[in-house]
C-alpha cells in the first residue's frame, strides 16, 4: 500500500485535506502517514473504507487518536509522579486525564464539523466519574468526556443539548421518550464511548508500556439516560467455545462456574494442557476480597493466572493492575514452536466503560464477551455482586435482603450506600435484570456497528503496536489503529510541531489552565469559540460541580470542586476569570451562572 513516492504524495495529500481542521486547530503538519493492514482484505487506499463512518471521517477520527496521543505524550506530564505521595501521584494524573481529554473533545469539535447536517456524536459512556485504585471519594472525578457530551453543527447540538438536559432534569422524559423524538426529528446520533488515557497510573509513574487513549463510536446511541460509571464483572472467550458448549446444553455466562468453562475448552482444544491456559485478569491486594475466589477457581484446574512479567506472544511483559481493555486483542489459540496449542482468555472485572468498549471488540475478532453488573465495593466477593445489584432498592425489606448477601447486618450509612449505587445504574439505565449481558443490550437496534479508535502514547504488549516515537525536536512517529467489522488498520503517521515546544504547550492545554498559569486573559483578544470551549473545558474538568438547569444554564458551584481537582487557589483564579468573561461579554456567556464557594 506504500510502493510508491508518487503513491505516498497522494495519501498524504488526501490525509492532510481531510483532517486539515484538526491539524490547524493543534498547529501540525503532516509530513507522512503510513498503512498496514491488520485483518480484512487488502485495498488500494481511498477506494474503500472500514465502517459506517466513510472514509473522510474515518481519517479524522484516526487523527483524533493520533493527536490525543501525541498531545497527551508530550504535555501530559508523563513520569512525574514516579517520586511523589498519594496527593502528588493523584494530581499528575488529573493533569494527564485533563490534557487527553481537551485534546479529544477539540479534535471531535472540529471534526464534527464536516459531519452531515442531521447527524451529531454523543458521548454515552466515559471514565473518570468514580475513584480508581489509590484514589478516594473526596478526590473528586477525574477529567473526562462523559455522558452527555454533544458535538454537531450548532444547530443540531443546540436541539440536541435540550434533550439531554430534559434527560437530566425531567423524570417524565425517560430514554425511550428521548430516542423517540431523535427519531421523529430526523436526526442520527453516533454514540461514543471513550476513555481518554487507559492506564493513567501507569503514565503518571512513567510505566515503559500501556498508556494509551481509546475512542468507540457506534452507529446509534447507546441505551445510557443519565451518567454512570460502576463495573462490571467481564468473561471473554472465543467463539468456538461458546458454540461447543451449546452443542453440550451448557450454559456459558459469567456466573458460568470455570470447572464448566475448563470442561468445554479441553473438548474445543482436544489434548490442551492447563498450563497453555492463560487467564489474563486484574491481580494485586485491592481485588483479593472482591475476586480472589475466581483465581482461585482457575488455579485449582491448574490453569496458567497471568501475572506481572510474563511474556506475551508479542514479546513485550503483561501488566495487571490496570488495563482490562487491550488484552481483548489477544484473545485467541495459537501454537508455540513446540506445536503445543495455548490459549488466552480474559477473566474478572472492568469500569463500565472499559468493559463496554471490550464487548463491543468481541463480534471483531469471533469472541464473545458476558457482562454481569457490579457494584463499586470492593468488599464482595464477586459471586454475590449480581444479587446484590439485581435487589428492589425501594423494597420494604430491602435492608434484610441486603444483609442476608453481605453476611452481616448492615448499618444505616452502608444500607444507603448501597440503594444509592443501584438507584444510580437503575436511573441510567443499566439492565441489572438480566443474568447475563452482552453489547447488543447496551443498543436500541440490535443491529449495530462500531469503528474502535486506539492511539498509543506507549508500546502495547497485547498488539505489539509501538508508542509515540521522537525523531527530531519537533517531529514525532504516532502510531493508530482503526477496528471494525470490516478488518483492521495500524497507521503509522509522521507529525510535525509548527511552534517551538513551550508556545506548543500553550495550544495542547486548556485555556482555563492557562489563565490560571498565568496567561493574560483580559488582554487576549476574545473570539466568541471561547464561549464554547469554556463551556467544554468546565464540563471536562470540574463536572461534579456543574448544575445543567431547564434554561440551557450550567451553574457552577465552587462550593463542590475538590481541592484535589482544583486547588483552593487555584479556584480564586478560576473564580476571577469566569467573572471577567461574564461582565464583559455577557451575551456569549449568558449560559454561565456563578455560585461562588461562600453562597
Amino acid at each position: 500500500m506504500n510502493s510508491t513516492s508518487q503513491d505516498r504524495k497522494n495519501r498524504v495529500a488526501q490525509w492532510a485535506f481531510d483532517t486539515k481542521s484538526i491539524l490547524g486547530r493543534f498547529h501540525i503538519w503532516l509530513d507522512d502517514v503510513e498503512i498496514a493492514v491488520v485483518r480484512g482484505p487488502v485495498h488500494k487506499e481511498f477506494a474503500s473504507h472500514l465502517s459506517f463512518l466513510g472514509g473522510a471521517i474515518e481519517r479524522q477520527f484516526a487523527m483524533t487518536g493520533a493527536l490525543t496521543a501525541l498531545g497527551t505524550r508530550l504535555f501530559g506530564r508523563f513520569g512525574e509522579a514516579a517520586s511523589l505521595d498519594k496527593t502528588g501521584i493523584n494530581q499528575v494524573k488529573k493533569d494527564a486525564d485533563a490534557i487527553s481529554a481537551y485534546v479529544m473533545s477539540e479534535c471531535l469539535w472540529y471534526l464534527t464539523r464536516q459531519l452531515p447536517e442531521n447527524h451529531a456524536v454523543m458521548v454515552s459512556l466515559g471514565e473518570g466519574l468514580m475513584p480508581k485504585g489509590g484514589e478516594t471519594p473526596e478526590m473528586g472525578s477525574n477529567p473526562q468526556l462523559g455522558f452527555g457530551r454533544v458535538y454537531a453543527r450548532p444547530v443540531v447540538a443546540k436541539w440536541l443539548d435540550q434533550r439531554v438536559v430534559r434527560l437530566l432534569n425531567d423524570p417524565s422524559f425517560r430514554w425511550a421518550e428521548f430516542y423517540k423524538e431523535i427519531r421523529a426529528a430526523g436526526i442520527t446520533i453516533w454514540g461514543a464511548a471513550i476513555d481518554t488515557l487507559e492506564n493513567t497510573s501507569r503514565f503518571a509513574k512513567g510505566d515503559p508500556t500501556g498508556p494509551m487513549t481509546v475512542l468507540h463510536v457506534f452507529d446509534q446511541p447507546l441505551r445510557i439516560s443519565k451518567p454512570y460509571e460502576g463495573y462490571m464483572g467481564s468473561l471473554l472467550l472465543p467463539q468456538d467455545v461458546v458454540a461447543r458448549a451449546e452443542e453440550d446444553s451448557i450454559l456459558i455466562d459469567y456466573r458460568t462456574p470455570r470447572a464448566m468453562v475448563w470442561e468445554t475448552i479441553q473438548k474445543t482444544y482436544p489434548g490442551i494442557k492447563p498450563g497453555n491456559v492463560h487467564v489474563w485478569t486484574l491481580r494485586g491486594k485491592s481485588r483479593v476480597e472482591r475476586i480472589s475466589g475466581l483465581w482461585r477457581e482457575w488455579e485449582a484446574l491448574g490453569v496458567h493466572i497471568i501475572d506481572d512479567g510474563w511474556i506475551l506472544p508479542k514479546g513485550m511483559a503483561a501488566f495487571t493492575e490496570s488495563g482490562t481493555y487491550a488484552p481483548t486483542y489477544s484473545i485467541g489459540s495459537w501454537q508455540d514452536e513446540k506445536g503445543e496449542t495455548h490459549l488466552f482468555l480474559s477473566d474478572g472485572y472492568a469500569a463500565s466503560a472499559e468493559a463496554m468498549q471490550a464487548a463491543s471488540l468481541a463480534p471483531l475478532f469471533g469472541l464473545r464477551a458476558f457482562l454481569s453488573v457490579f457494584s463499586s465495593s470492593f468488599k464482595l466477593p464477586y459471586d454475590k455482586e449480581h444479587s446484590l445489584m439485581r435487589l428492589d432498592p425501594e423494597a420494604a425489606d430491602f435492608a434484610a435482603r441486603l444483609a442476608g448477601i453481605l453476611g452481616r447486618p448492615a448499618d444505616e450509612k452502608t444500607i444507603d450506600k448501597h440503594r444509592a449505587m443501584i438507584r444510580e445504574a437503575v436511573e441510567a439505565g443499566i439492565p441489572l435484570q438480566k443474568s447475563s449481558i452482552e453489547a447488543d443490550d447496551f443498543f436500541p437496534e440490535k443491529d449495530w456497528d462500531v469503528l474502535a479508535v486506539t492511539g498509543y502514547m506507549n508500546p502495547d504488549p497485547y498488539t505489539g503496536a509501538p508508542g509515540v516515537e521522537k525523531l527530531a525536536e519537533d517531529c514525532y512517529r504516532v502510531r493508530v489503529r482503526l477496528s471494525s467489522r470490516r478488518g483492521e488498520k495500524l497507521y503509522t503517521m509522521t507529525l510535525k510541531l509548527r511552534e517551538p515546544l513551550d508556545q506548543s504547550r500553550f495550544i495542547f492545554n486548556p485555556l482555563l489552565t492557562r489563565f490560571i498559569s498565568g496567561e493574560d486573559y483580559e488582554t487576549r483578544p476574545v473570539r466568541i469559540s471561547d464561549s464554547g470551549r469554556i463551556r467544554n473545558e468546565l464540563q471536562t474538568l470540574c463536572s461534579e460541580a456543574l448544575e445543567f438547569r431547564k434554561n440551557g444554564a450550567i451553574r457552577v458551584h465552587f462550593a463542590r470542586i475538590p481541592a484535589d481537582v482544583i486547588s483552593r487557589p487555584n479556584q480564586v483564579k478560576l473564580l476571577a476569570i469566569l467573572n471577567w468573561y461574564k461582565k464583559n461579554h455577557h451575551i456569549w456567556f449568558s449560559w454561565l451562572e456563578i455560585v461562588p464557594p461562600e453562597s
